[in-house]
């Protein structure tokens, strides 16, 4: 083993690289590395202002989505206990409601209600108004009343829709029995 490194470094002998730089090599080299590391800083400190000023727009945007969702206006159940019982009654009576019609819900009754949700929407965009309404109004009692009378709507339409679709189902066992 030795012998075979002996003879490798015999057969090399000669033909190894001793040559230098030249004067100033090291001092040119230096400079393009700092050359080259002043232009990575630069794309840096870019990608960085890039980086702070869409995370400030993004900021900007995500103050401006809040405010205009948390510009609501007063519930009736900010206003005192009782007002807050007397939502909670209306909130669960619509639910109740809500639950039995999705029970009552195939295709047959879908057309009926669709329309019905749709008188719903509409009632709680006005809802929505009087919320409004009622926190910058001095009028407490008139927009109290119109708050408890949308309620009172909506339990209308949808009690008055489950009597519709009760209406269709006994008139589709009728003619089921007639064809009978």
């Amino acid at each position: 083993m030795k012998n075979n490194l002996d003879n490798i470094f015999k057969d090399l002998e000669g033909k190894f690289d001793l040559e230098e730089p030249t004067i100033g090599h090291f001092e040119r080299f230096q400079t393009k590395l700092n050359k080259g590391s002043d232009l990575d800083s630069n794309k840096r400190n870019n990608l960085f202002y890039f980086i702070a000023i869409a995370a400030s727009f993004i900021l900007f945007f995500g103050i401006w989505i809040g405010s205009s969702l948390t510009n609501s206006g007063m519930e009736l159940a900010e206003l005192s206990p009782e007002m807050k019982e007397t939502q909670s009654y209306f909130v669960s009576v619509i639910e109740k409601e809500l639950q039995a019609i999705e029970i009552e819900r195939n295709s047959d009754t879908e057309h009926l209600i669709k329309d019905a949700l749709l008188q719903l929407n509409k009632l709680e965009t006005e809802y929505q108004s009087l919320t409004l309404e009622l926190k910058e109004s001095t009028d407490e009692k008139r927009i109290i009343f119109a708050m408890i009378s949308n309620f009172q709507q909506r339990i209308d339409v949808l009690q008055g829709l489950l009597a519709q679709i009760e209406e269709f189902k006994q008139l589709k066992t009728q003619k089921n029995e007639t064809y009978v």
